[in-house]
C-alpha cells in the first residue's frame, strides 16, 4: 500500500530547522504558513489510494510483487507506453493543484529514475557512487517518499567560479572527511517545496570550472539531519484571509527556501557524485533526470494552461462578452497557444528517444524538452497579460474579504454594485477573488517569476536547444538549396534577366 496523506504528515513532525519570519517553526504541519499547503501534497497521496487513481498513478515494477507497488513517477519507462502512462500519472496529480504546486513528489521522482536509468555514470575514477544511486531509488520509491532538491547556488558574484568566491563556504562544499562519511558546509538555493521533503537532494545543476572539486558533490540525506536548516521567504498562505478570499494562495504555496549546511555529516552510503566536476554535471544532462523532469513540468505547465483558459471563459462570460468577436478571439488565442503547449508534450512523447545506457530504457525527444523550456518561459506572461485584458477592471474593484458579503449594511451595497446579469455578487466576487489570486496577487507574481526562470535562465536554456537538437542537419537542409543553384543560372529562360520590361 502506498503510504498515506496522514502517513505523510506524521513524517513532517521529525524536528526539522525551518526558519520563518524569525521564528524557529516547531510543526509545518500546524503553522499557518504551511499547514494547508502540507495538507494539499497530503491530498496526492491518499489519490493514490484511491479506487479511480491507484492504477494510474502507482505501478508494480517488473518481476517485483504487488508489495512493492511504487508510485509511477519512481518507474523508469521502457517503452513509449510507459512513458505515455507516465505522464497521465502527471496530469492527474497537476490537476489536483491546477498544475500551481510545481514541485510535487513526483517532480524530484522521476528525476531519480533518471538517474537510475543509467547508474554507470556515477561510477568514478574517485568514487563510485553507483551502487548509492540503486540504493538511493529502492529507499525512495518503495518508501513512497518525498524528494525534494536545492541545486542552485547563492547569487553572490556571478563573475567567477565557486573556488574563488570571497568566502570558501558560500555554496556547499567538502570540508573534511571522516571515518564514514563526509562533512558539509554552504548554503544552496532555490529550495522550492524543499520544507516539505523527506529527504533533499543538494548537487549543482550548473557546469563548475576544473578547479572547483571540492563543490562538485551531490548527496541526499533526511530534512532533519543536524546542521541542516532551511530560511523561509515570506508566506502568501500565512497572508491569507481566508479558502474564498485566496483560494490558490491558501492551499497551493509551495514556498521557497534557502538551504544552509552548518558542518552536516553526510554518510558515504549517501553520496551520489563526490569531487568529480563532470559527473557533477553529467548526472542532471547525461542521464534522462533533466528530461524527466521537463516531462513533469511540461504536462503541469500544459494544465496549468487548461485552468486559465478555463477561468478566462468564465470571467467573459460572468462580463456577458463571451460571444463578442473580440473576446472570441482572445478566447482562441489562449486556446491555441494550450494547445501549442498539449502537442509539444505529445510529439515529444511519440518522438521519444531509447537512453544510451546498459539497460534499455526510454525519454522524451531532447530537442522538443529543451524547445519546451524555452516556449513556457516566453508564453507565461503572455497568458496572464491577455487575461488581465480581457477582465478588465473587475478584478481591482472587489471587496476587502468575502466577510463584506455578510455584513448587514456593506452585504446590500455589495449585493447592488457587485454583480452581472445571472451572476449574483456572491458568484461573482468569488469568480474574480479566484482570478486575482492567478493573476495579480503576489502569489502570481511569484509564478509568473517562477515559471519564466522555471528551467533555468534564457541564457541558459536557448543555448541548450542548440547543444541538444541537430543544427548540422538543419544547415546541411538550407545548404542543399544553395548547392541547387549557381552564379551562371542569373540568366533567366526570358534571356538577359537584367532587362526587365521595355
Amino acid at each position: 500500500m502506498i503510504r498515506t496523506g496522514q502517513e505523510y504528515l506524521n513524517s513532517l513532525r521529525d524536528g526539522r530547522a525551518v526558519w520563518f519570519d524569525g521564528e524557529l517553526v516547531k510543526d509545518i504541519t500546524e503553522h499557518p504558513a504551511f499547514r494547508n499547503t502540507a495538507r494539499s501534497l497530503a491530498r496526492l497521496y491518499d489519490l493514490a489510494n484511491e479506487d479511480a487513481f491507484h492504477e494510474s498513478l502507482t505501478v508494480v515494477p517488473e518481476g517485483a510483487g504487488e508489495e512493492e507497488r511504487i508510485l509511477r513517477a519512481y518507474h523508469v519507462p521502457r517503452t513509449y507506453e510507459e512513458l505515455v502512462a507516465r505522464r497521465k500519472a502527471f496530469k492527474t496529480w497537476s490537476e489536483a493543484s491546477f498544475g500551481f504546486l510545481g514541485r510535487s513528489p513526483d517532480y524530484m521522482a522521476a528525476g531519480i529514475a533518471g538517474f537510475l536509468a543509467k547508474p554507470e555514470l556515477f561510477a568514478t575514477p574517485g568514487f563510485d557512487g553507483s551502487d548509492n544511486v540503486r540504493a538511493f531509488h529502492r529507499r525512495m520509491s518503495r518508501g513512497h517518499l518525498y524528494e525534494a532538491f536545492t541545486i542552485s547556488n547563492p547569487q553572490i558574484d556571478r563573475t567567477k567560479p565557486a573556488s574563488e568566491q570571497e568566502e570558501n563556504d558560500l555554496f556547499v562544499r567538502a570540508v573534511e572527511e571522516r571515518d564514514g562519511g563526509v562533512v558539509v558546509r554552504g548554503a544552496k538555493m532555490v529550495g522550492t517545496a524543499a520544507v516539505f521533503g523527506d529527504e533533499i537532494i543538494v548537487g549543482t545543476i550548473e557546469p563548475l570550472a576544473p578547479q572547483d572539486v571540492d563543490y562538485a558533490l551531490c548527496f541526499s540525506i533526511p530534512v532533519d539531519t543536524p546542521g541542516l536548516s532551511f530560511v523561509s521567504r515570506a508566506s502568501y498562505e500565512a497572508n491569507a484571509r481566508s479558502v474564498f478570499d485566496n483560494p490558490l494562495s491558501s492551499r497551493f504555496d509551495e514556498n521557497d527556501a534557502l538551504l544552509v549546511c552548518e558542518d552536516v555529516f553526510v554518510p558515504w552510503e549517501r553520496m551520489l557524485v563526490y569531487r568529480n566536476v563532470e559527473a557533477n554535471l553529467g548526472m542532471w544532462w547525461s542521464t534522462p533526470a533533466y528530461n524527466n523532469f521537463v516531462h513533469q513540468a511540461s504536462t503541469r505547465f500544459w494544465t496549468k494552461l487548461e485552468f486559465l483558459t478555463g477561468l478566462a471563459i468564465l470571467i467573459a462570460k460572468a462580463n456577458n462578452t463571451y460571444e463578442l468577436p473580440p473576446v472570441q478571439t482572445q478566447i482562441g488565442r489562449l486556446m491555441g497557444w494550450l494547445n501549442i503547449a498539449k502537442s509539444m508534450v505529445l510529439a515529444a512523447e511519440a518522438d521519444y528517444e531509447h537512453t544510451a545506457a546498459a539497460e534499455p530504457s526510454v525519454h522524451l525527444n531532447r530537442e522538443m524538452a529543451s524547445a519546451h523550456r524555452a516556449m513556457a518561459g516566453d508564453l507565461y506572461p503572455r497568458f496572464l497579460a491577455e487575461i488581465k485584458m480581457l477582465a478588465g477592471g473587475g478584478l481591482i474593484q472587489l471587496p476587502a474579504s468575502g466577510y463584506d458579503l455578510r455584513h448587514p449594511e456593506l452585504g446590500p451595497l455589495v449585493a447592488k454594485y457587485i454583480r452581472s446579469p445571472g451572476h449574483p455578487a456572491e458568484e461573482r466576487v468569488k469568480l474574480l477573488k479566484l482570478a486575482w489570486d492567478a493573476l495579480g496577487s503576489e502569489f502570481a507574481s511569484r509564478h509568473e517569476q517562477y515559471e519564466r526562470f522555471y528551467h533555468g535562465a534564457p541564457h541558459v536554456y536557448f543555448p541548450g536547444i542548440v547543444r541538444d537538437g541537430r543544427p548540422d542537419l538543419l544547415e546541411e537542409f538550407a545548404r542543399t538549396c544553395l548547392d541547387g543553384y549557381q552564379l551562371d543560372d542569373v540568366r533567366g529562360h526570358g534571356g538577359d534577366s537584367r532587362s526587365g520590361d521595355r
